[in-house]
């Protein structure tokens, strides 16, 4: 599916590109003293795991459903995207806690020019990373990407302000370095708690939009032998949802006539509504002369 076919390749070239970064990183972040570049580096260390797990979590998913997963394994997706999070939370702290001890302590470091080579190669590979990631999320919708493009978004933020340090430290002021250190994790952690909720809330069967149960009705009201409608229920498959609901059909009506206007209502949304994987409709019978809106 070319769906997970798109997953599998950027989180290959996530891992790739932030390894390159990572290395680079620490070499000059070690060599300088620079808290920001340090940070910057345990940045790329937490990117090379959120595209590994992306990389798991997405050739999970990809698993079509079987008798022991009747839904298929789609809520794998969520699963490794809160482990991300949950991994970005642990690097934030680490990150903030050295940095305020920089700042504190008012520590310097040695400027050098590779501190600057290195920030515009981050930026050239961010902005390409960022730029692949964000087209796919929005050609498939899948929160694995999402998790990655946001991420890469924000290093492309964060390296710019690291940049913005090693100018200033280049005029003496050091001070700035271990508050760019100080933003970071705070970034860093606001990301994680917006990924962690959005996977926490499908994994808790969170029900599906009001803009698409509004969809779904505009569908059901387009045919006039529907009566009415009860006990409406959704529940995520993955990047979809499986509804459920009930409708009201004349009674007088054969078996096979009523659950024809079933079985069709049921093609439609499928067909119609993308957020939509499954629909499950039952049928009762109603008497028509009774006054009974839908």
């Amino acid at each position: 599916m070319e769906r997970f076919k798109s997953v599998r390749l950027a989180s290959t070239f996530g891992i790739l590109g932030n390894i390159f970064l990572l290395i680079i990183k620490t070499i000059v972040g070690a060599i300088s003293g620079s808290r920001a570049m340090i940070a910057d580096a345990f940045n790329s260390a937490g990117d090379i795991f959120s595209s590994f797990m992306t990389y798991i979590g997405n050739k999970i998913a990809s698993k079509p459903k079987d008798d022991d997963h009747n839904l298929g394994h789609g809520k794998a997706e969520y699963i490794y995207s809160m482990l991300i999070s949950i991994a970005m939370v642990l690097m934030a702290f680490f990150v903030f806690k050295d940095s305020l001890l920089s700042v504190i302590s008012g520590d310097k470091y040695d400027f050098s020019i590779w501190l600057i080579v290195i920030c515009i190669i981050t930026l050239i590979i961010k902005f390409g990373l960022y730029i692949y990631t964000n087209t796919l999320y929005k050609k498939h919708k899948n929160l694995l990407i999402k998790a990655n493009s946001v991420d890469h978004r924000n290093d492309m933020v964060l390296t710019f302000l690291n940049l913005l340090s090693c100018f200033l430290a280049f005029n003496g002021v050091y001070f700035f370095d271990g508050i760019v250190g100080i933003f970071i994790s705070l970034w860093i952690g606001y990301g994680a708690v917006s990924i962690f909720k959005e996977s926490y809330d499908v994994l808790m069967d969170k029900s599906i939009s009001d803009e698409t149960k509004k969809k779904v009705y505009e569908i059901i009201n387009e045919h006039k032998e529907v009566r009415k409608v009860i006990h409406f229920n959704s529940t995520p498959v993955g990047y979809k949802y499986q509804i459920s609901f009930t409708i009201y059909v004349d009674g007088e009506l054969s078996t096979f006539e009523s659950h024809n206007i079933a079985n069709k209502l049921e093609k439609e949304i499928d067909k119609r509504i993308e957020e939509v994987y499954l629909t499950v409709i039952h049928v009762n019978p109603i008497k028509v002369n009774k006054d009974v809106k839908k």
